[in-house]
């Protein structure tokens, strides 16, 4: 379901693959398509040039045989964006490329790039109306043409990347991975016979018939040429993931900090049982597809059945075509339909696992009444997402938050939900079995763990 907050960015890179390395990254952009799915580009190299293609659309629609067989070499990253403007045009599409000499692909966000931008100034680099990314890779092509490597370039230019990134780049003779020191955003690295691969999740390693190694380091970067992987330490870590990528933007078939993502999930369905227990229902139903493990582990904790009675339509994908005249409640009944005979004259459970505007929750709760349903029960398997991202996230402002500015009753009673519950944010970390320390919680509680400069002065704290 579209909940207005999308992850922004994927990216994908390969090694020493002769003959294969474009290839291997549309099937690792193809896996990764829920981080991003806007725009979408591969350069590659055969060690004297790049070779690039990028467009808007989904990973399926925007490559061709034709493209593909342009894109020559051995190496090769992706990457999929999500674009805020929700706009056509392939401006800020990544990879980005430089001097015609680096390609470079950035998951995540940087909040200032005051830095960046007073050492592009002061060295005479053109900068008009570019993004984070490009300036980062104007800033790593500085270095590049004044004679370093990639990854010494990276090296110097490390120290002006202020936020998330979870980056590849690009060059005629290696491919470097770097990660920033809170890790905010996942990175891993995989192994397929002679060939290196990194990816912002493991789910993309399998796709291209590669195990995963290891996660990219918080502060790490990772340099690889056709003779060796070099490993450097550039900042000490504070490692922060983003909580929100065990909630609902990683796929469920992924490995994060050595955890599985459907476990968590499935955790995070035990623990809204645990703490909220005398909710009386029927049946137990999902709101396709990232809540369905949460569902299940209710379900398993609780002993109330679990059932498939939100039927969602899986050729309904982002579009550039927006019907014009089309409003919220058609829009969500295209993307989702009810099993009446589930939930007819039944006390229904339905489990989402956020609340971001609570716009599309109070049309499906709409949606079950209508269907017969006595009573509608919205769990949620997070706790409420107060504070917009800036950290690579797509959020909406703050006010437009529900939970920002409403009570649980007063959000029970937008919904029309017979009853309204949220996991707690101890209850979302103990899922993970991970320390509270580990993680960001930005978005539930308001504690960013890298300055937000500027946007300070957008966030409101309730007493």
């Amino acid at each position: 379901m579209d909940k207005n907050l999308n992850e922004k960015c994927g990216v994908f890179g390969i090694f020493n693959a002769p003959n294969i390395a474009s290839r291997q990254t549309y099937f690792g952009l193809f896996a990764l398509q829920h981080r991003g799915q806007e725009q979408t580009g591969i350069v590659s190299t055969n060690g004297k040039r790049l070779f690039a293609y990028k467009n808007s659309g989904l990973v399926s629609q925007v490559y061709t045989e034709k493209i593909m067989k342009k894109l020559h070499g051995f190496a090769a990253i992706g990457h999929n964006r999500y674009s805020t403007s929700r706009g056509t045009s392939t401006k800020h599409a990544q990879p980005v490329i430089i001097n015609n000499t680096i390609a470079f692909a950035h998951n995540g966000n940087l909040p200032s790039t005051k830095a960046l931008v007073d050492f592009l100034k002061k060295n005479k680099v053109f900068i008009k109306s570019n993004s984070d990314s490009e300036l980062m890779a104007k800033a790593i092509g500085f270095y590049m043409k004044r004679g370093l490597s990639l990854s010494k370039a990276i090296e110097r230019s490390y120290p002006l990347f202020t936020g998330a990134f979870s980056c590849v780049a690009l060059s005629n003779k290696e491919m470097v991975a770097f990660r920033d020191p809170r890790g905010i955003r996942p990175l891993v690295i995989g192994k397929r016979e002679n060939e290196t691969i990194i990816a912002s999740e493991s789910c993309a390693l399998r796709t291209v018939g590669a195990h995963l190694l290891r996660e990219v380091l918080p502060g790490e970067m990772v340099s690889i040429s056709k003779k060796v992987m070099k490993s450097k330490i550039l900042a000490r870590e504070e490692p922060k993931l983003d909580i929100f990528e065990f909630v609902y933007f990683s796929r469920h078939d992924c490995l994060m900090l050595g955890k599985s993502v459907y476990q968590v999930r499935k955790n995070f369905g035990r623990m809204l049982f645990k703490e909220h227990p005398n909710i009386k229902f029927d049946v137990i139903i999902p709101v396709p597809e990232t809540s369905i493990p949460a569902a299940i582990g209710y379900s398993q904790e609780s002993g109330v059945p679990f059932e498939i009675a939100l039927n969602k339509n899986r050729y309904i994908h982002r579009t550039f075509i927006e019907p014009l005249q089309i409003g919220r409640d058609k829009k969500v009944k295209m993307k989702l339909s009810v099993l009446y005979s589930v939930i007819k004259n039944k006390r229904v459970g339905v489990i989402d696992d956020s609340i971001v505007r609570g716009t599309t929750s109070r049309q499906i709760v709409k949606m079950l009444f209508d269907a017969g349903a006595k009573e509608v029960h919205f769990l949620v398997g997070s706790a409420p997402v107060k504070f917009p991202d800036f950290y690579g996230i797509d959020t909406p402002k703050q006010e437009n938050l529900i939970s920002s500015q409403k009570t649980i009753e007063e959000t029970r009673q937008y919904l029309g939900a017979t009853s309204l519950s949220f996991l707690s944010i101890d209850g979302m970390v103990k899922a993970t079995g991970l320390p509270k320390k580990r993680f960001s919680l930005s978005a539930f509680n308001g504690e960013y763990p890298l300055p937000i400069f500027e946007h300070e002065k957008e966030i409101k704290y309730n007493k």
